[in-house]
This record gives C-alpha cells, structure tokens and sequence, in this order.
C-alpha cells in the first residue's frame, strides 16, 4: 500500500475541517488517561464535561484507533482475539473530554449469556448517558456495514445521538474499492435521522484519515462551545 493508485481517500470535506486540524492535534497530544472500567450499566462514572465513544463489532479495531489519535501504543489494550474488550474502558483527554471505547458486539464464539450481557451494556449505555456527544461507529472498510450493525444505529437513531461511521483499515482498500465503499456505506445511513453524513475512512496503521478524525473531534467540541479551539472564522 501507499502508492497513488491505491491511497485510501477521505470524505470529509477539506474546507470544514482545515480549521481544525491543529486543535484537534493539540487535544489528542495532551495528557490521556484511564480513569474507569464498567461492566454494568448502575457502575458508570458520574457524567462530567462530553463523552466521545467507540462502538463497532468486535475486532473492528477500536482500541487500535483509540492508540492511533493519541499517538500512543498501549493507551487502550489491544488484541487479535474478538472479545477481548469486555467493559465500558473511560479515557479522559486532559480534562477536555472523555473516550469511550466500547466492548465489540456481534463476538457469535463467546458465551451466550456474555454476549447477551455486553449488548445490554452498549444498549444501555448509549440510551441513557446524556452528556454523549457523539457515537463513532467503527465499521471494517474490507466487509462494509452488516446487519449486526442495524440494532446499534436503531438505537442510536431512537435515541437521538448523534454518530458518525468511521471505516477503520483503510489501507487494505485502493482508491477505487474504498471510493465505492463510502458510497455505499453513505447511501445505506441516508435516511437515518441521527447518522452524521460524512464518512471518515481510516487506518490505525497507516495514519490515513487519523488527522481528519483528531479535526472533527475538535471541531464537535468547538460546536458544542467546549473549549473554543477554532478560529473564530471557522464554520
């Protein structure tokens, strides 16, 4: 990979985000760390500030994403075994914001009763927590969008928050392969009434989209008048 022809390309228009790629890099390079574990819903954390977070099947490569925007290795723990992530794992972003990152659904080799348990968690979760700004929904850019994905952005949908789909390995896709995918994946939230339209593609390996993903963050925070990073002739 990394030749012209099979470059992964971004959908998020330049001119919106330009502004703030260096506030978006300046609050991923600041001080990052763990601050809680839940693996039940009545064990969440008191709601401080705006929560971020990452939800997506498993192995889709959240925790990979979660190291890549800080610019860290073991921030987040992660592993080739689906599954591994098994509780709601809470980052706090130099007071600024607090990181998600979510357990993987849709693991069909792990027990029932936990499987049946981490997607009561990640439903409930993202119904109830009213500080949640955004939901980044990591989808494989390789598979696209599968129906175990449906019952995530129903609920979301439901629920009235806001998320946006981030294809995650991007790089394993050329140009013209991952061009289709974001069509597509575009075309199928359409209609959904929660999904933010721009599709983000990137790669934890390569760094492919990672500034763009940093700029949006940033720019989510500057719009809900947290922090005001941008210049103020930003949009």
């Amino acid at each position: 990979m990394g030749t012209p022809d099979s470059a992964p390309v971004t959908a998020a228009p330049p001119q919106e985000l330009e502004p703030y790629l260096e506030p978006g890099r300046k609050l991923f390079a600041g001080e990052a760390e763990f601050t809680w574990a839940a693996s039940r819903i009545d064990n969440l954390p008191p709601m401080k500030g705006l929560e971020i977070a990452f939800a997506g099947r498993s192995n889709v490569g959240k925790s990979s994403l979660a190291n890549a925007l800080t610019g860290r290795k073991t921030l987040a723990r992660t592993s080739h075994t689906p599954g591994r992530t098994q509780q709601l794992n809470f980052f706090d972003l130099a007071g600024r914001l607090t990181l998600v990152d979510m357990p993987g659904y849709g693991y069909a080799a792990a027990a029932k009763e936990k499987v049946e348990a981490w997607t009561s968690l990640i439903h409930a979760y993202l119904r109830g927590r009213a500080n949640l700004a955004r939901v980044y929904v990591l989808v494989d850019a390789r598979h696209g969008l599968k129906p175990v994905d449906s019952g995530v952005l129903d609920t979301l949908d439901q629920a009235g928050v806001s998320y946006q789909i981030v294809l995650t390995k991007a790089d394993e896709l050329k140009t013209g392969e991952l061009e289709r995918r974001v069509g597509e994946t575009a075309a199928a939230i359409a209609r959904r009434p929660a999904a933010f339209p721009e599709i983000q593609p990137t790669s934890s390996r390569t760094g492919v989209g990672i500034p763009e993903l940093r700029a949006a963050v940033a720019k989510l925070l500057a719009d809900r008048g947290e922090g005001g990073t941008a210049p103020s002739s930003a949009s």
